[in-house]
Order: C-alpha cells, then structure tokens, then sequence
C-alpha cells in the first residue's frame, strides 16, 4: 500500500487503460490512502486494483488507479502458473448441473438485468421446479425479502416458485436485533455488545440508498445520529448519507457527498466504529459499473487500518477486518441460511451466479459446485475479449485484493446464459467466442 501526504484539495483521477476514464473530486486530506481495491469511483472494469507507486514529488496533484486487466500477459502468467479447470455446458439439462437437487440462484445477473428476465430464465424456473428442484435466490441486495419479492413479481416471476428468498438486507436486519440465529445463522458479537450495551438508545449513521433507510434502521431498534455520536455505521446504499438531521444526495450534492463522506469515515475510524455492510457487492451491473457498498466497506477497512497502524497503534489488515462485518455472497451468514435444506450434505447444492468475486468465490468456499453464468453478468463484456480462463486468470493473479483474500479459483463450470443459447450457435462456435483464445489451452465439455 502506498501512501502520500496530500496538502490541497485535489482532482483524483482514476486512469482505466483502454476504457473512458472517471474523475469525481476528493477533498483534502491530510493522509491519502492508495488503496489496493474497489476504491469509491466510477470503475469501468470490474476487475480488482493495484495502486501506481505514489510520488510525493508530484505536487500530490493526481493518482492513477491502474486495473488488473492493463498489467502485461507476463505480469498475470507470473502472478498464478496454475490454470484454471473450466467446464463449458450446453445447457441446464447437463447431467453436471441436474445431478444437484439445491440450486442456489443469484439475482441481478442471471434471472434478470434490473429491468426484465433474461430471455427463457422463466421457462428455465419452471422446468426446474417440475422436476422437483429446490430453487433458493441469493440477492446481495441490501433491501428485506418483501422488496425482493415486488421486484420478481414486477418482471413476471412467481415469488412462490423459490423455496426460500434470501437477501443481504434481511439477513442483516435480522442481525441489527441480534436476532440471526433465528435465521439459521451466527450474530456479529461485535454487534451483539453494543445492543446488549445501549438497550435503551442505538445510535446509527447510515450511508443509504435514499429507500426507506431510515425505517429500515428504526424498525430493528435504531436511531439515526450523527457520526460524532454513532455506535454503528449501516451502509446499504451509495446514494445518500443520513444522520436522522440532514440527508445528502449524491445525484444533487455531488461534491458535498464526497466531502462528508470522507469526513465520517476519518472520525468513524478514530473511534473505531463497527460498520454492517448488508451490500457487500463493489460495483452494480449498471452502465459505467458504479460503486456499491461493498467499496464503502473497503475503503473504510482502510482508513481504519491506516488510522492505528504502527507506529501509532497496533492494528493490522486483519484486525481492521474485524470491525467491518459484510453480509452476503461470498461470506458465511447468506450460505448457512440457504443450505439448511441439504441437511449436511453440501454437495447437492450448485451455486449459479456471475460474479466471480461472490458467487463463485463463495460456492467453492462452502463447498459447493458451481455454475458461473458468463455472458449475462457482470463479466459478459470482459469474457467477449479475453475468453473465460482469461478472466479467471486476472481475478486468480489479483485475488489478494479480493473477498477471496487470497484463494484461487481453479474449478467450476459455466454455462452462456442461465436462459439457455440465443444466438443460434453451436457449441464449436460458442466455445470459440467464450473460451481461451489460445487454440491448444480450450476446453470442451
């Protein structure tokens, strides 16, 4: 990690090689944190960051954030000589998937877009559930199930066709009243204290996604308050900052939401305030990818790390960890939840999403198979240029960065679309245009 000392309010630019490039204006800060992952900026690639070398020479006027996917074919063969096992699919009537009987389905992704269903993911549903299928969705979306449950019904799913409906925001409700095993899975301790330690008045200052953030907080027993005075931090949106007083947007203060934001997460981190993330994804799949809590989450970890590091404390990386608690894909609460219905066996549970960072990242952590979804996702333009063992290469060479802290991914099956083929290609042609690009290093099923 670098680190520069920063005198001026300054532009930071954030320089992604062979895509636009985003600029959103910082305020000053006395130490600058170059981070090693999803900082709060626009990215335009979805892979994790590296920081330049920071020379403080240069008048602290600029910081290129340079993306994993501009480094060198000799910087990313070097970083991971072990290639990845891929296994393309034709289809859901694979016997590799239909030998599991539990399907874990992530969202935003590979049902749906935000705005429709993929073509043919409906009639994907119903053949699964014909044949008897347990169907259980895994959103990281930071609101409860019942919001979860419009949106299915707004793009014509059935919310009764899924066995179980899963979200971060209710998982992390849930955990706000300490109140998760009743779900199936742990409390945060860290969290457990604080509630049995204020019984009377919880105070929260909450980076929000401007829906209901206030009810969402006040119906698990919490008070909106200024960071000054917060036992805890929620961030379940990046679009507003709320302390119960004033509500800043982002799409109408832009500026002045960069500057408070900045602001509380320095106090935050003096005070060593806990922060839930009931988002943990780092980007949405929107146009521009923007930032999800998920980057609030790290770069908090960071001013947090930085803040009591040697010489003036003695916290480390994994210390810093432990005062920010993210619930969702890939980590343990979401996945102890949805596999209660396998009864021990794990494996007759698939994880199908298209993140590699969570679905996939947290299927093979539990134990899982799992089903990357490659052209649907957040990864669909990524695969078109380099191949699928391309990609899984980058994100094995940069995993450190990662919720993988570290693990490689080195075996799981894809498929093109949960939906099934839609450009009339045959499996020759589809394995051309998704797979390694190298003739001798492509896979077939």
């Amino acid at each position: 990690m670098s680190i520069g000392v920063i005198t001026e309010t300054t532009n930071y630019k954030a320089s992604i090689p062979s895509t636009s490039t985003v600029t959103y204006l910082l305020p000053t800060m006395k130490i600058f944190h170059s981070f090693t992952c999803s900082l709060l900026l626009g990215f335009d690639s979805v892979n994790s960051f590296t920081s330049l070398p920071f020379d403080p020479s240069h008048h602290h006027k600029s910081i290129a954030i340079m993306s994993s996917s501009s480094r060198t074919n000799d910087e990313t063969s070097t970083s991971s000589t072990a290639k990845p096992i891929l296994q393309p699919l034709p289809s859901l009537s694979s016997p590799q998937i239909q030998s599991h009987s539990t399907f874990l389905l992530d969202m935003w992704g590979v049902l749906h877009d935000g705005s429709q269903p993929y073509e043919g993911v409906l009639d994907a549903i119903e053949m699964l559930k014909k044949e008897g299928k347990t169907l259980v969705i895994l959103s990281n979306s930071s609101k409860r199930r019942e919001d979860a449950e419009k949106m299915l019904v707004k793009l014509g799913f059935n919310p009764t066709d899924f066995d179980n409906i899963i979200t971060s925001g209710d998982v992390s409700h849930s955990l706000l009243q300490n109140q998760a095993t009743s779900l199936g899975c742990s409390n945060w301790d860290m969290l457990s204290n604080i509630i049995k330690n204020n019984k009377d008045q919880r105070k929260v200052f909450v980076f929000g996604s401007g829906d209901n953030d206030e009810s969402y907080c006040n119906s698990a027993g919490w008070e909106l308050s200024p960071i000054e005075e917060a036992d805890l931090i929620v961030a379940r949106g990046t679009f507003t900052i709320n302390d119960g007083s004033t509500v800043i947007s982002k799409k109408e203060e832009e500026e002045k939401y960069w500057k408070v934001m900045e602001s509380a997460l320095i106090k935050a981190a003096e005070r060593k305030v806990p922060m839930l993330v009931c988002n943990p994804d780092k980007v949405r799949p929107d146009a521009g990818l923007p930032p999800m809590p998920g980057a609030i989450g790290d770069t908090y970890e960071r001013f947090l790390w930085t803040t009591h590091c040697a010489p003036l404390g003695d916290m480390d990386e994994l210390g810093a960890r432990t005062y920010v608690k993210r619930v969702g894909k890939p980590f343990q609460e979401v996945y102890d939840i949805a596999l209660q219905s396998c009864e021990g066996d794990v494996s007759s549970a698939i994880m199908i999403g298209d993140a590699l960072e969570t679905d996939v990242t947290g299927g093979n952590r539990v134990g899982c198979t799992t089903l990357w979804v490659i052209r649907d996702g957040i990864h669909g333009k990524d695969v078109e240029e380099k191949g699928a063992e391309g990609v899984v290469n980058e994100f094995n060479a940069n995993s450190d960065f990662t919720y993988a802290y570290g693990e490689k991914c080195f075996q799981s099956m894809w498929l093109i679309s949960f939906g099934g083929e839609r450009d009339g290609r045959d499996g020759e042609e589809r394995e051309c245009r998704y797979g390694d690009s190298n003739e001798e290093n492509r896979r077939t099923p």
